[in-house]
């Protein structure tokens, strides 16, 4: 048992797309930034890896390289330098390497928040695929490293279901990695009954990045130009050379851009989507960073779609690697009702009145209706369908943040703590026991 201070607890929610972090009892996170990082190295290491045969001694491997600099947080990552490789902290749902959640932890504390963790319990979200290694781990860092007085780990459906009020619901949280559906009965995630899909926010930007070049629009990150006024009111645009810039920066300054096309434009069609149908649609005017105004028509429909059909990847050219593994994927529907089927008879009922959704793509316009719609109609018929969104789409984008923040401020959760002295007597493994 923790019996700290009045010292707000510090909740932490690391997902694929981005890190929230802030104090417990607050309406929303004081830090929002990505969760990925760039890392880069020296002239010399490069000129190394280029050249394996030169004099300065032998190359390391993949392995062993080091990932020289690391820089978090929006505005390091704006500023391009050379070799810098974008690399993410979190892949396919699970932690990809700790060195670069160390990074993204120091920054959120130190930078953001700017505290010592030593003084203030945390509350780390997580995913409910994380193993008992993950977890264990998570636990050593934060004992460990940080020096926390207590730390809790609680799973993200258990959190937005928490934020929502509800004890019993099925929560749809469609985040940037990856959609997850998974029923919270009690307070407790029903893990036997948790459905996922690969298809999130980022597999539906690169399909509408990828379409918009097979159209001839390429997006040019802001980095690769420069606007100069010729006259009052008119602007030229100069392009600029940066040639030791890497794939992986150049990808993820074009994805920041198509992803603000996506949330400003897209929006999930009121019916299944058939090129003929959508083909006369009005157009929407969209204006890139370097002047160019574009029109986007049908892939404003098609792009949310895939939620629902996700073999229109295969209709998209570039998207070849996602499109193999499409056809065995689920529709969003069905893998709603799948995830009730799996659950207990007698709470079915009370899960399909109280479908959650949460996440960033969980926010785009129209999704909360067109779900609805299908789960009428594919759902047996004595179900009172019901999807619930909140109308403020800072709740939705934050859901897992706010239930964890409502949850660590409660004077009843202080016994839930898992504190450092029985880390120190217990060690890494009594997590599992603590934060089931």
């Amino acid at each position: 048992m923790y019996g700290g201070d009045e010292v707000s607890a510090i909740v932490v929610d690391l997902g694929s797309h981005t890190c929230k972090a802030g104090y417990a009892g607050e309406d929303a996170p004081k830090a929002v930034f990505p969760s990925i990082v760039g890392s880069s190295i020296d002239q010399m290491e490069v000129d190394n890896q280029d050249n394996p045969d030169n004099n300065s001694g032998s190359v390391p491997d993949s392995k062993s390289k080091s990932k020289g600099i690391l820089y978090v947080g929006s505005q390091a990552l704006g500023f391009r330098r050379d070799y810098m490789e974008v690399l993410p902290s979190i892949k396919d749902g699970i932690v990809a390497d700790w060195e670069i959640v160390e990074n993204i932890w120091d920054h959120a504390f130190r930078e953001c928040l700017l505290i010592d963790p030593k003084e203030h319990p945390m509350l780390l979200a997580e995913p409910c695929s994380n193993t008992q290694q993950q977890r264990e781990k998570a636990a050593e860092l934060m004992f460990e490293k940080y020096q926390v007085p207590a730390l809790f780990l609680a799973k993200n459906p258990v959190l937005t279901s928490f934020a929502s009020g509800r004890a019993t619901s099925l929560v749809i949280d469609s985040g940037g990695g990856s959609t997850t559906i998974a029923p919270v009965h009690d307070g407790y995630v029903l893990q036997r009954a948790v459905t996922t899909s690969p298809i999130g926010g980022e597999v539906l930007t690169e399909a509408l990045m990828r379409s918009l070049e097979q159209k001839g629009i390429v997006i040019k990150p802001r980095y690769s130009f420069r606007r100069k006024e010729i006259r009052p009111g008119e602007f030229q645009t100069v392009d600029l050379d940066f040639p030791n810039t890497t794939a992986s920066y150049k990808l993820y300054y074009q994805k920041v851009i198509a992803g603000d096309i996506k949330e400003c434009v897209c929006r999930a069609p009121d019916t299944p989507y058939d090129d003929s149908s959508y083909s006369n649609i009005p157009l929407t005017s969209y204006e890139l960073p370097d002047g160019q105004t574009i029109e986007i028509g049908a892939d404003r429909f098609k792009i949310p779609d895939i939620l629902f059909n996700p073999s229109l990847v295969r209709t998209i050219p570039g998207m070849e690697s996602f499109a193999e593994s499409a056809a065995s994927l689920r529709s969003l529907p069905q893998m709603v009702i799948e995830s009730i089927n799996r659950s207990d008879v007698d709470i079915r009922r009370e899960l399909y009145s109280s479908i959650l959704l949460a996440g960033g793509t969980a926010s785009m316009q129209q999704l909360k209706e067109r779900l609805e719609k299908d789960l009428l109609e594919e759902s047996p018929q004595a179900a009172r369908v019901k999807v619930l969104a909140s109308g403020n789409a800072t709740e939705r984008r934050f859901s897992v943040w706010i239930g964890g923040s409502i949850l660590a401020s409660l004077g009843s959760f202080q016994q839930m703590w898992f504190s450092k002295s029985e880390y120190e007597e217990h060690g890494a493994p009594y997590v599992q026991r603590k934060c089931p």
